[in-house]
């Protein structure tokens, strides 16, 4: 993913007002980011705690989504991110539920994902950050199959946001 600015940030809203989109929160450290490792960019709100965000490269455009935390899944039972498919104890997985685009979103309706609560899905896939023990299933995918796996399964979520 290319490096990304503040400004790029809050004009890739699809599912929020460009006020909503003006007032969030970016992190400040957007120039330290790997993004060479990266293909989306989320973060949690750092203010207002039950907001998530997330950025990715879509097509030749930036697509940013804005999620509420609707649940994470308490005890020592482990959880599947839906996106890059690794297993987390505890709260590692969060439901986030996010208002789809355009009217339908505006009249209350939403789409959910499971995914890693540290938004590190891409530093998974790739191996630059290893799970809890029992986290990642041995599997003979090269890494490129992996990432593409997950950026399909993003993207399958982004086309449900959009109709």
């Amino acid at each position: 993913m290319r490096a990304l600015t503040e400004q790029d940030v809050r004009t890739s809203f699809v599912n929020c007002s460009k006020g909503e989109a003006k007032r969030l929160s970016v992190p400040r450290d957007l120039d330290s980011r790997p993004w060479e490792d990266l293909d989306f960019f989320g973060w949690r709100d750092r203010t207002a705690h039950e907001r998530a965000y997330l950025v990715t490269e879509r097509g030749d455009r930036l697509v940013g989504v804005a999620f509420r935390l609707s649940a994470t899944r308490p005890g020592p039972r482990p959880s599947m991110c839906s996106v890059c498919l690794t297993t987390h104890p505890g709260q590692g997985v969060s439901l986030l539920a996010a208002p789809k685009a355009g009217k339908s979103g505006r009249d209350g309706n939403t789409v959910g994902l499971y995914m890693c609560t540290d938004f590190a899905c891409s530093l998974y896939v790739r191996g630059k950050k290893e799970p809890e023990p029992g986290g990642r299933f041995e599997e003979s995918l090269t890494v490129d199959e992996k990432v593409a796996r997950a950026l399909t399964n993003l993207g399958g979520f982004l086309d449900r946001l959009s109709t």
